[in-house]
C-alpha cells in the first residue's frame, strides 16, 4: 500500500503540478478503483490536495515534513548565510546538492535577476556525471557508489553531444576531483555554454554536500571562482561540525 502510495505522488513533476485521477492511474499503473482510494486517503492526511475542477495536487503536509529533514532544510539552515554571501560575491547561481542514490538532489537555490536560466529546480534531480557538484558527490561517495554508477555509465547521444565522461574517463575525472579537492565541469543548456565549480561540504568525516556557482562560461575564467567556492565549503563544514548529531548519520 505505502509503495501504491508513493507511486501516485511520484506522477508529479514540475511540467505536470496537477493531474486528473485518470492521469494518475495510468502514469502510476494502478487499476483507476485503487488510484482513488490511495488518492482520498492521502488528501484526508494533506499529502494531496484537491483543486476547484476536482484534480490532484501536492499538498502542503508534504512540505511540512520535508522540512524536517536534517539533509534537505536542516543542512540548508546551517549553509544558507555562507551561500547567501557566496551569492552576493558573485551574483551567479549558487547551489547546494546533496546524493540520493545515483542523483544529486537541489536542496537550495540562489539567482541573481539577470543571471542566465538553468534547468535545475529546487528538489529536482541532477546528473553526478554532467555537473560539478554531481562531480563530487560521486568522487567522494563510498567506492560501492562509485562502482555501480560506473558500472552503468554508457555514453547517450546527450553525453557525446556535451561531452559528459562515462567509463574510464569518468573515473578518471573523479580521480582528478579527489586529488584537488574541487570540480570543474561545462555543459552547454539552451545552446550557452555554462561552466559550475563545486567543493565538497563535510560532516565530521563524510562529504554530505556539494556547493557550486554556476557561470555563463564566457563571463569569468573557470579558474576564477575556485577560491570563493572552497572557502564557502570549508566554512560550511566548520560550521556542521558545530551541530549535532551529524547530518550524514
Amino acid at each position: 500500500m505505502l509503495e501504491r502510495a508513493f507511486r501516485l505522488l511520484a506522477c508529479f513533476e514540475p511540467q505536470t503540478p496537477v493531474r486528473s485521477l485518470t492521469a494518475l492511474a495510468a502514469h502510476a499503473r494502478l487499476p483507476k478503483a485503487t488510484a482513488l482510494r490511495l488518492a482520498r486517503q492521502l488528501v484526508e492526511q494533506g499529502a494531496l490536495e484537491r483543486t476547484d475542477a476536482g484534480h490532484y495536487t501536492i499538498g502542503l503536509r508534504l512540505l511540512e515534513l520535508a522540512s524536517l529533514a536534517p539533509r534537505g532544510h536542516g543542512l540548508r539552515d546551517t549553509a544558507l548565510p555562507y551561500l547567501e554571501d557566496l551569492h552576493h560575491a558573485t551574483r551567479q547561481h549558487v547551489q547546494l546538492v546533496v546524493r540520493e542514490g545515483l542523483d544529486g538532489v537541489l536542496v537550495e537555490r540562489l539567482s541573481a535577476r539577470d543571471a542566465q536560466p538553468i534547468m535545475y529546480r529546487v528538489g529536482g534531480r541532477i546528473p553526478l556525471n554532467a555537473t560539478a557538484p554531481g562531480l563530487v558527490l560521486l568522487a567522494f561517495a563510498p567506492t560501492s557508489v562509485q562502482e555501480e554508477y560506473l558500472a552503468g555509465s554508457r555514453p547517450t547521444e546527450e553525453d557525446e553531444n556535451d561531452r559528459h565522461p562515462t567509463g574510464e574517463a569518468l573515473r578518471a575525472e573523479l580521480a582528478a576531483v579527489r586529488r584537488d579537492r574541487f570540480a570543474v565541469y561545462s555543459r552547454r543548456q539552451w545552446d550557452i555554454p555554462m561552466t559550475g565549480v563545486s567543493a565538497p561540504v563535510l560532516d565530521r568525516h563524510d562529504t554530505i554536500a556539494a556547493v557550486s556557482v554556476v557561470t555563463p562560461s564566457q563571463q569569468i575564467p573557470p579558474t576564477g571562482h575556485i577560491p570563493a567556492v572552497v572557502a564557502v565549503a570549508r566554512a560550511i563544514t566548520r560550521a556542521l561540525a558545530q551541530t549535532a548529531p551529524a547530518l550524514s548519520q
